[in-house]
């Protein structure tokens, strides 16, 4: 058996995490920013919703490159089952706030769509900003 070598590659930008730094995923293309941005965490207070509230939220397009992770964690075997939404949502869901859409669930759906070259994801979003009155 041979010896595995290192073989070279260009990354994918996922995005930018908070701290400056830069998620990478390699599958030989050019760089291209799949995700507006990786944290950990969710910067928007708790807005409570069960999912039978989500399931009232129509879900809508969202381009991958607008939104933000809310998590740096992606589990493999998650990524790769045919049936990881069987017992959740169909639509990942997401929350505006402050301007920017935090995916808050469906990291690995979001994955899939750009490992399969869709820009495009159809997602529910809560808008926590049309609840917030805005400055005056």
């Amino acid at each position: 058996m041979a010896p595995a070598r290192a073989i070279p590659h260009q990354g994918i930008n996922l995005g930018n995490y908070a701290d400056g730094n830069t998620a990478h995923h390699c599958d030989g293309g050019g760089p291209a920013m799949i995700f507006k941005g990786v944290q950990e965490g969710k910067p928007y207070p708790e807005h409570g919703l069960s999912y039978r509230d989500w399931s009232r939220i129509p879900p809508r397009q969202l381009r991958l490159d607008e939104l933000v992770t809310t998590t740096t964690v992606l589990a493999l075997d998650r990524l790769l089952s045919e049936d990881s939404t069987f017992y959740g949502d169909l639509f990942p869901h997401a929350v505006k706030w402050h301007g920017d859409i935090y995916l808050e669930d469906g990291l690995h759906r979001a994955v899939r769509a750009a490992l399969r070259n869709r820009t495009i994801l159809h997602a529910r979003v809560f808008d926590m900003d049309a609840l917030t009155p805005s400055p005056t």
